[in-house]
Formats: C-alpha cells, structure tokens, sequence
C-alpha cells in the first residue's frame, strides 16, 4: 500500500471516530432560523460540504494546468 492511501485510512477512521464521540444536541444559527441537530449531523454534513467545495477546487485547478 502506498503511505498516501495509509495516511487516508488514518484520517478516516479518526475522523469516524470524532462524528461518533460527538452525540449531543447543538443550536445551530443560521442567518434567521435556528435548528438543534445532535452534533454528529452537523459535523458530517460540514465533512461532506468541506469534501465537495475541496473536489470541485482541484479540478478547476487541474483544467487550467
């Protein structure tokens, strides 16, 4: 295996296990409305949104090159 695909592993499953160690129900404000979600949500939504925004970076950087 290569270190990269190690070091995603890695990184995966420490980022499973702070989803899951998080539980609690949080406020979130959002403009106007607030929402209370269990923390978890809002961290993989924020992980899924941070991974989206990250793809669709590289590739406009990668059409320029």
């Amino acid at each position: 295996m290569r270190l990269r695909t190690i070091g995603f592993v890695v990184l995966a499953a420490v980022v499973v296990w702070f989803i899951a160690a998080n539980t609690a129900s949080v406020t979130v404000r959002m403009w106007i409305p607030r929402v209370t979600l269990p923390l978890w949500t809002v961290l993989t939504v924020t992980l899924v949104v941070g991974m989206l925004l990250g793809l669709i970076i590289a590739r406009r950087r990668a059409r320029r090159s």
